[in-house]
């Protein structure tokens, strides 16, 4: 049976994924679950951990679980109040404690980030920073970490200088799934030259993007575009109109995109057309290394 020294928790809309982990910081165990935020109510957050991971506490202490992600909501088990950049992706300091009822379990959630101009808020993304700053002290430039809601992340000297999100993935979601262009757009599938014309005209004439965007509808029922195609064209048409927006952020700096392989490699290739040169970095242990940092930074103080 695995005891676990302490739990790192991933606590997002949709899912929850946990690892027993050691002193050290090696992981013995890992789990996940539907059993999202988005599908709890405040008092279902602790069964929903124990169901879990309750086979991984000891009957006799007290274990500590670190948990990010939208668990710290408004919505969440506790709300854990955001923290305003500058400043380092995570700090002891800012941890929440949520309330619990089995003595065997402390749960500490770390807060997100807020910018007070432009308004903007991240909650789970500066774990996976943290991560990628535990790997790379010495980073200094760009973090583009693309998904429902892209971030674009200006570090420097070890903190989040500035930030700023766009809603290009639901926007996707909401045009493929529930608008009129659903007719014709395909599940998967990928045109790679498709995604990088419909990239360009974006960025080029950004004034044309909504009319572009029924056109994908109009030529599908005039001339047959595929579905494979529409789809690669919907997503260079919103994409473009991202890195427009997000060039200040990009244009001349050392850019890292953490994310999806597939999303990541579109962005990727978005990015090189415009002259840019980022990297990919695999976002797979990424959030676990920034708990694992928040972890022993909170060890430190004690």
């Amino acid at each position: 049976m695995t005891r676990a020294d302490w739990i790192a928790a991933d606590w997002g809309t949709t899912n929850l994924r946990l690892w027993a982990m050691s002193a050290e910081g090696r992981v013995l165990h890992e789990a996940q679950s539907d059993d999202g935020m988005g599908r709890l109510k405040r008092e279902e957050f602790e069964p929903a951990l124990l169901r879990l991971a309750g086979d991984w506490l000891a009957p006799d202490r007290v274990t500590q679980v670190f948990a990010c992600g939208m668990v710290g909501a408004r919505q969440g088990w506790v709300e854990a109040p955001y923290r305003s950049v500058p400043c380092a992706p995570t700090t002891p300091g800012g941890f929440v404690e949520a309330p619990t009822h089995d003595p065997r379990v402390r749960v500490h959630i770390l807060p997100g980030l807020s910018q007070s101009s432009p308004a903007d808020v991240m909650r789970g993304e500066e774990t996976q920073i943290a991560g990628l700053l535990a790997n790379e002290p010495g980073f200094d430039g760009v973090i583009c970490l693309p998904g429902t809601h892209s971030k674009w992340v200006r570090v420097s000297a070890g903190e989040v200088v500035s930030f700023q999100t766009f809603m290009t993935g639901e926007l996707f979601a909401l045009l493929s799934t529930q608008s009129v262009l659903r007719h014709g757009i395909a599940g998967d599938g990928w045109d790679e030259g498709a995604f990088l014309d419909a990239l360009s005209d974006t960025i080029s004439r950004p004034e044309r993007m909504a009319a572009k965007l029924f056109s994908l509808r109009a030529e599908g029922l005039l001339h047959g575009l595929s579905p494979e195609t529409a789809r690669a064209r919907l997503s260079g048409l919103l994409i473009g109109a991202e890195l427009s927006g997000a060039k200040p952020y990009w244009l001349g700096q050392e850019i890292a995109i953490i994310g999806a392989e597939a999303v990541s490699a579109a962005y990727g290739a978005a990015l090189r057309a415009q002259g840019a040169a980022p990297r990919l970095v695999p976002a797979g242990r990424l959030t676990l290394t920034g708990l694992v940092t928040a972890h022993a930074a909170k060890r430190s103080q004690t």
